[in-house]
């Protein structure tokens, strides 16, 4: 299996080896295309569909009819929620149920992935860290291996720079939310929109085992059921609301 090599720093910004990093993960060949529908696929799960008009059934009440059927000389009504009326329901409106998303198999989002971390590894843009141990719980601990890194990139600490760890440190996440342009992510919620958003990725060393061995982008595929899931205990309970 062809490999290739980078360096490995620790946090203060020392090398300290090399790590080995398989070509079926970082040296994809460019598919502009693929990326631009990835951007699309998350962009598009990310809107929300604030849209909604009332329909004649929705609208408060109209339970009288506003007059006699026949005998007035004027055109029968039955009830003032009809949408030809002011103040009527909307004929045709949107209903708050389009769905906006696009369908993307898990392949291309793989593949698209790796496209993002070759490319970035090729622009010189990845720093492979050594585990990152937090031994005090304190912002400024951060702000040193920033400062250390910046001898390898000099705008580090001016670019969006993104931490991926080995698991969910919600430790280290709170450390970093003070910190302006950095942001945190577990190797098993990878994907290549929220990478495209930052400048800089600093792996962790066994946080790249992971993305190795194929363990990616678990979440961030359960977090589409999950929203499915919540749009339809929505539609239900507003169904026997209006029951």
């Amino acid at each position: 299996m062809a490999t290739l090599k980078s360096e490995v720093y620790n946090k203060k910004g020392n090398k300290v080896g090399y790590v080995a990093l398989k070509k079926e993960f970082f040296d994809i060949k460019a598919s502009p295309d693929l990326l631009h529908r990835i951007v699309r696929y998350y962009s598009l799960l990310e809107r929300k569909n604030t849209a909604k008009t009332k329909d004649r059934s929705e609208k408060r009440g109209g339970g009288k009819k506003p007059w006699r059927q026949k005998g007035t000389g004027r055109a029968r009504h039955g009830s003032r929620r009809s949408p030809i009326w002011i103040g009527g329901g909307v004929t045709f409106g949107p209903s708050g149920e389009k769905k906006y998303e696009i369908r993307l198999n898990k392949k291309e989002r793989k593949k698209a992935l790796f496209f993002v971390l070759s490319r970035k590894l090729k622009d010189g843009e990845i720093i492979f860290l050594e585990k990152i141990e937090i031994k005090n719980p304190k912002t400024k601990e951060i702000a040193d291996i920033l400062n250390s890194l910046s001898k390898i990139k000099k705008d580090i600490k001016k670019k969006k720079t993104i931490f991926i760890l080995e698991s969910n440190q919600n430790k280290f996440s709170r450390l970093t939310s003070n910190i302006k342009n950095i942001l945190t992510i577990p190797s098993d919620s990878l994907n290549p929109y929220f990478l495209l958003k930052g400048k800089y990725l600093i792996i962790e060393k066994d946080a790249l085992e992971n993305i190795q061995k194929g363990e990616i982008s678990k979440k961030a595929d359960n977090n589409k059921k999950k929203k499915e899931e919540n749009k339809k205990r929505k539609v239900s309970q507003k169904k026997k609301l209006n029951k």
